[in-house]
């Protein structure tokens, strides 16, 4: 790989060694949802919370201080669960970060294909996130590497609408990306 580093949502998120964060989910009611992702003293690094607007998911993800740092809205009445990451609050095409899609719609496993940008249609995939259907654990891997791991962990919370991840991402990943990606395989799977 020429470039180590992997930034999609913005390179103030790439840090040079391996970040463990806690990223816990609260259902707040029927169709909303708010994580919070923490690092390893407890210190809050980004918030996503939103939920169903005109049959489409849409969440914010906020920086520490409120601002917003990325969308991810689900493409309404999509054959492979599609969702679009853009920079901020935006919608429009020149602020588009990424596409996250179900690798085969007829498959039972959990896994995803990211596609970075307006590339979609010009070359494979540029991320791959493969999980088992039995937990919400995944690994997520560009080219042959694994660059981040996130783990499920169940309790008797998480039949309440309270759950908790362990989220490994490797150095110069993205971990708002990676955050990012635990909540569009929740919110299209763990449900």
């Amino acid at each position: 790989m020429e470039d180590q580093m992997v930034k999609v949502v913005g390179e103030r998120f790439c840090v040079p060694y391996t970040i463990e964060l806690v990223v816990k989910r609260k259902l707040q009611s029927f169709s909303t949802s708010l994580y919070e992702a923490f690092d390893a003293t407890g210190n809050i690094l980004l918030q996503v919370d939103g939920g169903v607007w005109k049959f489409q998911k849409k969440m914010v993800m906020k920086d520490p201080a409120g601002l917003p740092v990325a969308t991810l809205r689900e493409k309404a009445l999509s054959w492979k669960h599609q969702w679009m990451i853009h920079q901020g609050e935006s919608s429009e095409r020149n602020h588009f970060l990424c596409t996250v899609q179900k690798s085969n719609a007829l498959r039972i496993k959990n896994n995803l294909d990211v596609f970075l940008g307006n590339r979609y249609k010009d070359h494979g995939r540029d991320f791959h996130v493969t999980g088992s259907f039995s937990s919400l654990s995944f690994k997520v891997i560009r080219a042959n590497t694994v660059i981040a791991e996130v783990r499920h962990n169940f309790t008797w919370g998480s039949c309440k609408g309270k759950e908790s991840f362990k989220v490994k991402v490797y150095p110069e990943v993205d971990y708002a990306f990676i955050v990012a990606l635990l909540v569009i395989m929740n919110e299209s799977y763990g449900h």
